[in-house]
């Protein structure tokens, strides 16, 4: 037996048309099944794929507080500052970036309008792990 990857990645949150201007416009998402029409699960849901990755958002009670808890997602270097555009445009809350060493790779971090933290990273956990071996 063994684990073969992710499945997918659920968020609760307050609105969902909401979390689709964030997911698409702001990370470009593509949205694939609404149950507007007809609810399967505990509450209605839309699923949506970035990345390769099948995120589900279903309408609930969101956290209540920011945590650091958060999903990162891979980017290169070049998409950074376009992808911060983006999410600035649709009044996302980036925040500040955190104390790096060279070599671990760049980060923007910022909240969705639930309180979700999420991560833009261009580093790999090669180049991690590489960097924190020097022990400099």
């Amino acid at each position: 037996m063994q684990i073969q990857g992710i499945s997918h990645i659920t968020f609760i949150v307050r609105n969902l048309e909401l979390m689709k201007k964030f997911l698409c416009e702001g990370l470009g998402a593509q949205e694939v099944y609404d149950s507007s029409a007809k609810n399967y699960s505990v509450s209605r849901e839309k699923f949506f794929l970035l990345g390769g990755v099948w995120l589900a958002a279903m309408e609930g009670v969101p956290p209540a507080e920011r945590t650091y808890r958060h999903l990162a997602f891979k980017v290169t270097e070049d998409e950074l500052s376009g992808f911060e555009a983006r999410l600035r445009s649709i009044g996302v809350d980036i925040q500040a970036p955190r104390p790096r060493v060279q070599g671990e790779g760049n980060s923007l971090y910022f909240y969705d309008f639930d309180n979700h933290l999420f991560e833009l990273h261009t580093g790999t956990l090669e180049e991690r792990l590489k960097r924190y071996a020097t022990g400099q």
